[in-house]
């Protein structure tokens, strides 16, 4: 990276200029500046030293501080005046000092302060940094020699076998095979194996070998069956077909991508669509998608080519990774939203598919990594061309529309072509409204009562009961603004109107509200009049017909007594009430006939036509309105995603100064890092993002990066632990691999196997390593106390997901369907999916827990109290913390107490087991093994002696057993 820095002049400073500066200048620069800005500073602010002249002419991040002979070019004198920067932070320096720092500029800086030798700047090597061990390419090598080759099945075996024999250890004995089966049937589709299975895969052992001995002990390698296939990797066959191995592999995936139903801060907004991305992610696992694949439809899918309206579907499904992080819409400097978002859209990537921390690189060049701040821009530039946000007040995420299928097609195009025609209509109604309106009608905006004609009553004239807030929110109010019930308070607030009549007459009667779609649809109003009461409601989610300020109640008769009124309350009424004025027109009036009644005197009322047309046609076009909006309701539900688009103007994007988007530093060509690229670096396009170019550099089998990062998830998911143990930091703050060669060689078999995630987990599940016991192995904890070397296999305790989940299959109550939207409240019309409101949701579902709603501000009481993923970031490893209050939430949690009671009935349903066989069922469904001699003899005495017992007694007995196997350690813990 070349910067470009001021040449240091010539002094030719005479002896008095120099005297300027030794009195005027540099005890100011002492004293206010040096704290901060010199070599002696603890820390360096803006990268700026002001210690030397060369330092100044130099400048910090924001360029030259001092251009000799130009006050006004020069930062530092801009700063001292608080134009843009302001320095001092502690306040601004007097008059006097800034006139002479102007004079000291404009008379060429003279300054005989020389740098100190020692660098002030740390640079970036990209040359050097590629030889850190995660940025160099992928070795191919041999796997090495170890003494005992026959405990290594295969290439993975001898490379941790190598290292254990380097310090001279063994490898503990094989697991049980009850237990290994009820480890990769966790691992691999997060379910315990049923009786069945258990049973089926003991069977295929020759009958020779007892089952109950350890595989290790009979000299078991999996191959005992002659002409048959290894029952071990007959399981792991069976498990990697099972559409359960997405559901649990997709949810590893959700981790890293932050997947949530919800925005979070400020607003927090529910993403109804977010449950597509969720079941596409569980279909590619399913299906096998090459990884690489995978990493391209979710950085670039909507520009991908496409051979069929699904993958067209998938694809721009798949780009809500780009949207799903925690994003606080309602923020009003868009210019920051926008860049915010880029953030943490290069967060998520950098860390979840590259294991680099690039928002580090936001604000200044990256501390510990080769990471130069113009390659974060480089890559900001990328995600600035690309549109991800729609504004107003409060933003929104962009949805795209899912290809449909014919008939929906159909449907949708009948629709849009009856709303068009409507809103023709409307559009002749409205210039036809324009054309017939009378002189002096009311402008837009506020308006003042006295400029409106008869008899107005604004509301600050009225007498108001209750706690009414004042509000201008909606602009066409008549006065100083309107009155809210803010939804609050029903039944216990009025308004009324008391207008004084000069003249005894007929008066139509206006009320002014402000509509909007979360008022009120039924307010009440009463109008006592000269003839009677009158009692009606105002729907005010509808825009007032009469100027869209007033709706009219009716024409009725008032005297000159003054006692007359009317009264608008909330009683009964759902949404927020408003009310702002009433206003009394005077109506001429016809002679009626003796006895004629109030309703025939006011249709004897003679109007100006002109008016009269008026009013029918505004009454014909908030008709039209309203069927308008009865139509949008029924239009046919067309399906959407959460998707981006290429931007409307592609541009490259300037270095925010120290992260700062109003204070644009230079721009920075679009591209990707130059630490991770091998070979030229991608071309950007003049015409679009460089999205594409940007997803093919990451998905390449030439980036160091991406296969090893992956391959890393992969053995850590299996093994609790990765190689690199930061599995999201691959950078120098982060771990170094324990078996660099391993990790090397699990990623090149991730990218020679076509990126198959399949192949990956199945040669590791099928590896020696894997099935190793979990029983402690002292001399090998003494040499290796985090079994780094992996000379036993880690203990592992259940995550939430699975810990729910088994307890529904135990109960009974799994609901077994895959994918679709989130349960929830419905929102909207009903033929839409229905969604989930994040703090009013109650979690019922009994789906699988990948399909439990996953908001950012509520979570699942069972999922926070055994360490479910935080959504707001990458998460690619999770907390596991082992506390005392899980037990207590497995012993006094009413879902657990529930699912007890339930998986009671289920087991006393079966009539024809015994107590014992129902007992070794129970062990068996839960722990995945037979309870030993002294757990029968435990809970026989437990639970008694049946036949003497009611049936509500064996019930309440049974509970307490599956409470006990759901709360015992046996139960959260994987062997």
């Amino acid at each position: 990276m070349t910067i470009a820095v001021a040449p240091t002049l010539a002094l030719a400073a005479d002896d008095d200029d120099m005297a300027f500066f030794e009195k005027k200048i540099r005890p100011v620069l002492v004293e206010k500046c040096y704290s901060c800005h010199s070599a002696d500073a603890k820390t360096l602010r803006g990268g700026l030293l002001v210690d030397s002249r060369d330092a100044l002419l130099a400048g910090g991040d924001s360029g030259p501080a001092v251009v000799p002979k130009k006050p006004d070019d020069s930062l530092l004198i801009q700063a001292l005046k608080h134009d843009g920067f302001e320095m001092p932070p502690t306040g601004k320096l007097s008059s006097e000092t800034i006139a002479d720092f102007e004079r000291w500029v404009a008379i060429g800086a003279p300054d005989p302060r020389l740098a100190k030798p020692a660098e002030n700047k740390r640079t970036i090597d990209i040359a050097a940094g590629k030889k850190y061990w995660s940025f160099r390419p992928i070795e191919r090598r041999k796997p090495p020699r170890v003494r005992d080759s026959k405990w290594a099945f295969g290439s993975i075996d001898r490379y941790l076998l190598s290292a254990l024999e380097a310090k001279k250890l063994k490898p503990n004995a094989d697991a049980s095979r009850s237990a290994w089966l009820r480890r990769v049937t966790y691992d691999l589709i997060g379910l315990p194996p049923t009786p069945e299975e258990m049973d089926a895969f003991l069977a295929s052992f020759p009958p020779s070998l007892d089952p109950s001995i350890s595989p290790s002990a009979a000299g078991d390698r999996g191959t005992e069956r002659d002409g048959g296939q290894d029952p071990y990797a007959a399981v792991v066959d069976r498990l990697l077909a099972s559409p359960h191995f997405g559901e649990r592999w997709g949810r590893h995936w959700l981790d890293v991508a932050r997947f949530a139903e919800s925005s979070g801060g400020g607003r927090s907004m529910v993403f109804d669509e977010a449950w597509r991305y969720r079941d596409y992610v569980i279909a590619a696992y399913n299906a096998d998608k090459p990884f690489n694949r995978f990493v391209m439809e979710q950085l670039a899918g909507d520009l991908l080519p496409y051979s069929s309206p699904q993958e067209r579907a998938d694809n721009l499904v798949a780009t809500a990774y780009l949207v799903l992080g925690a994003i606080n819409y309602e923020e009003q400097d868009k210019q920051m939203l926008e860049m915010d978002v880029i953030d943490e859209q290069l967060d998520t990537m950098g860390r979840g598919m590259l294991g680099m921390t690039l928002g580090c690189a936001r604000c200044h060049d990256h501390k510990f990594d080769p990471i130069p701040t113009s390659d974060y821009y480089a890559m900001a530039g990328i995600l600035h061309s690309t549109k991800v946000l729609t504004h107003s007040n409060v933003s929104h995420w962009i949805e795209r529309p899912l290809p449909m299928s014919d008939d929906l097609k159909t449907a949708s195009e009948a629709h849009a072509k009856k709303v068009k025609a409507l809103e023709k209509e409307i559009a002749a109604a409205e210039k036809l409204v324009k054309s017939l309106k009378p002189e002096g009608s009311m402008p837009a905006g506020p308006l003042a009562a006295e400029k409106l004609p008869g008899i107005v009553i604004d509301d600050s004239r009225a007498r108001v009961v209750g706690a009414w807030r004042k509000s201008t929110s909606v602009g066409n109010y008549v006065g100083d603004g309107y009155l809210t019930d803010e939804g609050q308070g029903k039944g216990t607030k009025t308004v009324t109107f008391q207008p004084e009549f000069k003249k005894a007459g007929m008066y139509e009667v206006r009320v002014a509200y402000s509509a909007h779609a979360n008022r009120a649809k039924a307010v009440p109003v009463a109008i006592l009049h000269a003839d009677g009461e009158f009692s009606g409601t105002i729907d005010e989610r509808e825009t007032p017909p009469i100027e869209e300020r007033f709706v009219s109640l009716g024409k009725f008769r008032f005297d000159d007594t003054n006692q007359w009124f009317v009264l608008v309350s909330n009683e009964g009424t759902t949404g927020d009430v408003t009310i702002d004025c009433v206003q009394f027109l005077p109506v001429d009036e016809g002679t009626p006939a003796a006895g004629e009644s109030p309703e025939a005197k006011v249709a004897a009322v003679s109007r100006n036509p002109k008016r009269r047309a008026a009013d029918e046609a505004t009454k014909n076009l908030a008709a039209l309105q309203k069927e308008l909006k009865k139509l949008q309701a029924a239009a046919p539900y067309v399906p959407a995603a959460m998707s981006v688009d290429e931007g409307e103007k592609i541009e490259d994007c300037p270095i925010a100064i120290r992260g700062n988007v109003h204070h644009p530093g230079p721009v920075v060509p679009r591209g990707v890092l130059q630490v991770a690229s091998v070979g030229p670096l991608p071309e950007m396009p003049s015409d679009r993002s460089g999205r594409l170019e940007l997803a093919e550099w990451v998905a390449s089998p030439e980036n160091p990066l991406t296969a090893r990062v992956y391959a890393n998830r992969v053995w850590h998911w299996l093994f609790g632990s990765g190689i690199v143990r930061t599995v999201d930091n691959f950078g120098t703050t982060g771990e170094l691999p324990s078996h660099p060669e391993l990790l090397d060689y699990l990623a090149a078999r991730l990218i020679d196997s076509g990126w198959s995630t399949k192949a990956l987990v199945r040669e590791v599940v099928l590896s020696h390593a894997y099935r190793l016991s979990a029983e402690e192995n002292r001399a090998a904890t003494a040499a290796d106390p985090d079994n780094r070397l992996l000379a036993r296999m880690p203990r592992r305790r259940l995550d939430a997901e699975s810990l729910r989940d088994t307890m529904l299959v135990v109960a009974g109550r799994m609901n077994w369907s895959f994918g679709g939207p989130t349960k929830g409240e419905t929102k909207g019309d009903r033929s839409k999916p229905e969604t989930p409101t994040e703090y009013s949701h109650v979690f019922t579902d009994v789906r699988r827990s990948v399909y439990t709603p996953a908001f950012r501000n509520r979570t699942m009481e069972l999922f926070e109290a055994f360490d479910f993923a935080d959504a707001n970031t990458v998460a690619g490893r999770r907390n596991v913390s082992t506390v005392a209050p899980q037990a207590l939430f497995l012993l006094n949690s009413p879902l657990v107490m529930d699912l007890a009671r339930d998986a009671a009935r289920l087991a006393l349903a079966e009539a024809e087991l015994s107590d014992g066989q129902r007992l070794d069922l129970a062990f068996r469904r839960t722990l995945g093994r037979s309870p030993s001699a002294s757990e029968r003899q435990t809970i026989a005495a437990a639970l008694g002696e049946g036949w003497n017992q009611s049936l509500d007694e064996r019930q309440a007995r049974w509970e307490r057993v599956f409470q006990a196997l759901f709360g015992c350690i046996d139960f959260r813990y994987l062997e």
